[in-house]
């Protein structure tokens, strides 16, 4: 079956009129009129009532119309949003995104989206605390662990990964760890969790298994930022994102501690609506934080 012809057949069908459909389809109305006769005979079947005022459907035509008109509504939408997709990203782009992973890694990737695109502007709100997707107005967030709105599309990243660090001068005036028993001897920085007003456990990866290990000390943070300020200040052993302070660790003013036992890691996703997935603007940021290192 023609599928041209089928949409040509719901244009008449929706104007009930040969003069109108021409000139809305930028046909002739010959052109038209043989377009139809030609799927009348493909089909075995009389679509339209012609007479010398109107145009109407047959029962056939009917038929055919209602199968097929929300069926070509869905092919028009599907190419509009191809084309959408295609198309330069511009506009507000507005994420949420844990402090620490947004300065240290949605910072760049932001920044050289919007040199490659002048008519892009981001807004990106960088918090620990857990925002509203729909209520705060955000096209997407970056949010860690598992997923619980099933409204919500998860685009999985790569996980985060958690190391021992202390400094230098830290370790040559107390001491270096060489096991998790060791930690009950040091000054350990530690974070509380904002939403549940704890102290966040340090975890390890022992025979396959994530332990907790409860650990103590003198200066308590409401936020990971200051847990690699901490340490670099030589306050203290702290347990970090690897992408914090993979920059100190090269540069010496952190070393690894406790290597033997992996630090754990943890899920992060970029997450926002169905209606947002063929956003031009959210598909370029998406692609190129996937591409980004950490």
């Amino acid at each position: 079956m023609d599928l041209n012809a089928v949409r040509l057949l719901v244009r008449v069908a929706e104007t009930r009129s040969f003069t109108r459909a021409a000139g809305d389809l930028g046909l002739t109305q010959s052109g038209l009129s043989r377009a139809i006769s030609r799927l009348e005979s493909e089909l075995g079947v009389r679509l339209l009532q012609r007479n010398t005022r109107s145009v109407s459907l047959t029962p056939d035509g009917q038929m055919l119309y209602e199968r097929s008109a929300p069926l070509l509504a869905e092919l028009a939408e599907a190419e509009k949003l191809m084309l959408d997709r295609r198309s330069n990203p511009s506009g507000l782009l507005k994420i949420s995104t844990p402090s620490l992973f947004g300065r240290k890694v949605v910072m760049p990737v932001i920044g050289e989206l919007t040199l490659c695109y002048p008519e892009l502007r981001i807004e990106a709100v960088m918090t620990d605390r857990l925002v509203d997707i729909v209520d705060e107005g955000f096209d997407a967030l970056l949010r860690t662990g598992e997923i619980q709105d099933q409204r919500l599309i998860a685009r999985a990243l790569p996980p985060l990964r958690w190391v021992t660090v202390a400094a230098p001068a830290y370790l040559a005036r107390f001491g270096t760890p060489h096991c998790i028993d060791d930690l009950k001897h040091h000054n350990c920085l530690t974070v509380r969790n904002l939403r549940s007003g704890r102290l966040v456990d340090w975890q390890f990866m022992i025979d396959g298994r994530v332990q907790d290990v409860s650990v103590e000390g003198r200066l308590i943070f409401d936020i990971g930022d200051a847990l690699v300020d901490g340490a670099v200040g030589g306050f203290g052993v702290a347990q970090v994102m690897d992408f914090a302070v993979r920059d100190d660790l090269a540069a010496g003013r952190l070393v690894p501690v406790l290597e033997d036992v992996a630090g754990r890691s943890r899920a992060i996703s970029l997450v926002y609506p169905p209606s947002r997935q063929y956003s031009p603007k959210l598909m370029a940021f998406a692609e190129a934080l996937a591409n980004a290192r950490w």
